[in-house]
């Protein structure tokens, strides 16, 4: 597709071009250019002088028209799908094509542009478009729409559980399954594609699925939900006060535990990671104000699943890298929980207007 076709196309679609408001901007106006001019001489110099002659209006530079802006921010359409593929031809864009002009290709855009030089804005006016279609060439059907994976990173569902208990009886999944598909399925299935001699991706596509569910059987209830150990309760004494009435989330950053208590009762406690020294998890009292099961966060292109909110953008939320690799890291100001069947189980508890109490 040629830049030409996409911008008689966007012609034909009755899209304006960008109004231009700096036509009211003259060149020549400031002290300095006045004083470099030089002064008329001759004939011309005597008919300006004369009292009687028309003086002459000064001449308004004509700017040029703002570039028009073929894609933005919200965008849907097989033109983004190409500006996608082009980005993943640079190693600019990651992620599938889509043909939705999202945060992701908004980042893509911004990182190409200011490889490049350009104004960096995040939209694609026809510069941009220029300087990436003179990198890249036209892309194939495959690259503008790959084929779709049946599982892939960051989904939490029913199947995601069948496939970790089959994988599990292959030997490939060693931990109980959760439903969620993180850094361990993903490590599980390139195990897997690897012994069964097929791209190991780590996604799983049609041609693993087949492959996996020919060599297991169908999981029984069991092997997809194993008996879980809930946290054992600690004393409500250890407590701050504020989580003694009512429905509280208590979280101490002294002892690093998120502790669910009723009327003082405390129905269960588990391990907490707080924000690093740059983004830390704010004190106080709040309440959950949202909750969402399978959220993925669009800032840090992360899953946050069972994430519960309680100030602005923190929340409490399941954290497979807590999980993994335990106090070595640290979010972005939420409250990680590394145990996810425990949370899974809070997230069915509590309700939104329950009380966050987070204190040292």
């Amino acid at each position: 597709m040629s830049f030409t076709w996409l911008v008689s196309r966007r012609a034909r679609s009755g899209v304006a071009a960008v109004a231009v408001a700096a036509t009211l901007l003259l060149a020549g106006c400031s002290p300095d250019n006045e004083s470099a001019a030089a002064e008329p001489t001759g004939p011309a110099a005597e008919e300006s002088q004369d009292p009687g002659g028309e003086a002459e209006e000064p001449q308004a530079e004509e700017t040029e028209p703002a570039e028009e802006i073929l894609f933005r921010f919200g965008d849907t359409s097989d033109q983004v799908r190409e500006l996608q593929a082009r980005l993943a031809q640079l190693e600019f864009f990651t992620a599938q094509p889509t043909g939705y002009f999202g945060d992701i290709t908004l980042g893509s855009v911004s990182e190409f542009q200011r490889a490049e030089g350009i104004e960096v804005t995040g939209d694609v006016p026809e510069s941009t478009w220029e300087a990436l279609t003179g990198q890249t060439t036209m892309p194939t059907e495959e690259e503008m729409f790959p084929p779709q994976p049946v599982m892939d990173y960051g989904e939490s569902s029913k199947q995601v559980r069948e496939l970790q208990a089959r994988l599990a009886q292959l030997g490939h999944f060693e931990e109980n399954p959760t439903g969620y598909y993180g850094d361990v399925t993903t490590a599980a299935v390139t195990a897997y594609q690897e012994a069964a001699g097929l791209e190991a991706t780590g996604t799983v596509y049609e041609d693993t699925w087949e492959a996996l569910t020919g060599e297991t059987t169908m999981p029984t209830q069991e092997e997809m939900y194993p008996p879980v150990d809930v946290p054992d309760a600690q004393p409500a004494q250890e407590l701050d006060e504020r989580c003694l009435t009512g429905r509280v989330l208590c979280i101490s950053k002294t002892s690093s535990t998120l502790s669910w208590v009723i009327d003082g009762e405390v129905e269960m406690t588990m391990d907490v990671r707080f924000g690093a020294e740059e983004t830390p998890t704010r004190e106080g009292e709040f309440a959950v104000y949202w909750k969402s099961r399978h959220h993925h966060s669009t800032i840090y292109d992360s899953p946050m699943p069972y994430a519960m909110f309680f100030d602005g953008g923190q929340a409490v939320h399941y954290s497979e890298d807590f999980a993994v690799n335990g106090y070595n890291g640290a979010s972005h100001g939420c409250v990680n929980v590394r145990d996810e069947a425990a949370i899974a189980q809070l997230f069915d508890e509590v309700n939104v207007g329950d009380k966050v109490i987070v204190y040292w």
